[in-house]
């Protein structure tokens, strides 16, 4: 299998196109190099993070094309290792909008398992994903990397919505109330508030732009109707995994910010606040 993913990389690596990419890079410095000039001569004093940003994005996004490269010639049951990696990776950098949240991690890393699980085995089922290494790992790569998002922007309004409303949280207690009907509003609040980006850009399909899934089938010569009808279906499980992972995450740490006699937590008001 090795030795099969190394003839693979080698014939990707010596492929023309690669000539043709790397003298599209080079245009793409120059403005870049442009770009540069211009933030330095207005001192908006970011020129040095631009940099290292961009030549880390290229280092990264080689590596992925040699590695995916390699996969093609593995075994399908590969797609779930990687998949799995993916989930874990995108809980960790995820949890951090969250990090003073106990569990944040946990209810990051079942959230988002759950929600690219159901939709990508679904729509593996359905045939809009193909059961191949390739297809798998691209289009579950999507869905992953927006389940990560939502879930960041999930846990960032929280956790907002708990500091700011403290003094009412700790009042409606105080009579008896609940804890989890009291945060049930900042619960479907957060959800919604992370759900925002993906409707609208559901609303503005084909409108506003042509996505680029779609942009890139129509160019490589696919029928338009079905690259349109293709995206949709794409967009659609974006959703599906924004939202099971974003109910999933914030219902779970909801929980952990009350002590058992049914307060709210003041450790975690402490870590809030800090």
């Amino acid at each position: 299998m090795i030795e099969d993913a190394i003839a693979t990389l080698l014939e990707h690596a010596s492929d023309p196109e690669i000539r043709t990419g790397f003298a599209q890079i080079g245009i793409a410095v120059v403005l870049t190099v442009v770009v540069l000039g211009v933030t330095y001569v207005q001192e908006l004093g970011f020129e040095r993070e631009l940099l290292t940003t961009s030549a880390r994005g290229f280092v990264q996004i080689l590596a992925t094309g040699a590695v995916i490269g390699m996969l093609l010639a593995a075994h399908i049951a590969w797609a779930s290792v990687v998949l799995a990696f993916m989930i874990v990776a995108a809980a960790w950098i995820s949890h951090e909008r969250g990090a003073d949240l106990p569990g944040s991690f946990r209810a990051s890393l079942v959230a988002i398992a759950l929600g690219s699980a159901v939709v990508i085995a679904s729509m593996a089922f359905a045939g809009a994903i193909e059961r191949t290494m390739r297809d798998l790992i691209v289009v579950g790569s999507m869905v992953i990397a927006m389940a990560m998002k939502t879930n960041s922007l999930a846990l960032e309004r929280f956790t907002n919505e708990i500091s700011s409303n403290r003094a009412e949280i700790e009042a409606v207690l105080s009579v008896g109330a609940p804890p989890e009907r009291v945060v049930s509003e900042y619960v479907s609040t957060s959800i919604y508030a992370s759900l925002i980006p993906i409707l609208d850009r559901i609303k503005s399909l084909g409108i506003v732009s042509i996505p680029g899934l779609m942009a890139g089938m129509i160019i490589a010569g696919a029928n338009p109707i079905y690259a349109a009808q293709y995206q949709f279906v794409i967009m659609l499980m974006l959703f599906a995994a924004s939202a099971v992972t974003c109910m999933a995450s914030t219902l779970l740490v909801s929980r952990y910010v009350f002590t058992d006699a049914k307060q709210l937590d003041g450790d975690v008001l402490e870590a809030i606040d800090g």
